[in-house]
């Protein structure tokens, strides 16, 4: 006797299973752990004994504090030449690593996951610990890199750091997407995972500093093509980062955003900042003028003396002021 067909919906909605089931994300991960965490030349050596590239802005004498750069999505160490140069010129030393996918980092244009992104940051800052005592080291996250920080917090406190600095962090997760979306983000990422996408045709623009953009477009170690399972990661990610806000009561930080920001939607960190827990020393900077790449925007400069300033002593005021703009579109945000 012959089984009933399936209806059309049911086999259409087998077919689409099989074929999400058949084209799974790919995530590449650390392996097992098979070293000790150094700095060994102009690498990071991460547990499993993976290199991640190191570029540092040293001092001419003993720094008086550390900052651990973590770069952005599709970005690499060299995000920090800037900042970084500026900083050690005032004493301030600044290390920053190539994260796993990106830049001259293993598996360049995977995703390696969240476990294995915050296990390096966690490694690196242990690493810096060793190479220097006693000095205070805080962290740097710049957008992605920001969103790996409060991921990394969220989890756990990351021994031996004095507080974190996150600029234009992506705390833009599914939360603040629309279902168009979240279902197209969902069916290319199952589906065809390998599928490169690229951010021409949007319209967007993520700093004034166009001389730096082109620079960037020339640069082959900037991601120009992203795969669509390593966007998933990276929204996975942000939507991590956007939970671990009213979380984090230790170390101190600092959340820095820019009132133009084409990348990273206003909503989402200024709820991230109102989130913050109060009564733990966080604090807020909201830049009239400023894009998404604060650190690299024709202003700039403006938010290198902020955070110098913060580092030299977390409670005073922002040289630039604009920790008042932020209280100001936080308190307009409540109900």
């Amino acid at each position: 006797m012959r089984k009933p067909a399936l209806p059309r919906a049911s086999a259409a909605a087998l077919l689409a299973l099989l074929l999400a089931a058949g084209c799974a994300p790919v995530v590449k991960p650390m392996g097992p752990a098979v070293a000790k965490p150094e700095i060994a030349g102009d690498a990071v050596v991460a547990p499993d004994g993976a290199r991640l590239p190191l570029r540092r802005w040293m001092p001419e004498g003993p720094p008086e504090a550390v900052l651990l750069g973590l770069h952005g999505f599709n970005d690499y160490s060299l995000a920090f030449d800037g900042p970084g140069a500026w900083f050690a010129q005032r004493g301030i030393a600044t290390y920053a690593y190539d994260q796993r996918g990106f830049g001259g980092a293993p598996n360049r244009g995977y995703w390696a996951g969240l476990p294995t992104m915050t296990a390096d940051l966690r490694a690196a800052v242990a690493s810096l610990r060793a190479r220097h005592p006693g000095i205070p080291l805080y962290l740097l996250g710049d957008s992605m890199g920001g969103a790996v920080v409060l991921a990394a917090l969220a989890e756990g406190p990351v021994d031996g750091a004095a507080g974190a600095v996150l600029v234009a962090p992506a705390v833009w997760g599914r939360a603040h997407m629309n279902a168009f979306q979240r279902t197209l983000l969902w069916v290319v990422s199952r589906t065809v995972p390998w599928l490169t996408l690229t951010g021409r045709g949007l319209g967007k623009r993520a700093s004034d500093n166009i001389e730096m953009l082109r620079a960037l477009g020339r640069d082959d170690l900037v991601i120009k093509e992203t795969r669509a399972d390593t966007i998933k990661g990276l929204v996975d990610l942000m939507d991590a980062a956007y939970a671990a806000a009213p979380r984090i009561r230790r170390p101190k930080l600092l959340m820095l955003y820019g009132a133009r920001d084409e990348i990273v939607p206003e909503n989402p960190v200024i709820e991230a900042m109102r989130a913050l827990p109060p009564g733990h020393g966080h604090r807020t900077a909201l830049y009239d003028s400023g894009w998404h790449m604060l650190l690299r925007d024709l202003a700039a400069e403006s938010v290198w003396r902020d955070i110098a300033a913060w580092v030299a002593n977390p409670d005073a005021p922002l040289p630039s002021g604009a920790e008042a703009a932020a209280a100001t579109a936080t308190a307009a945000e409540r109900p």
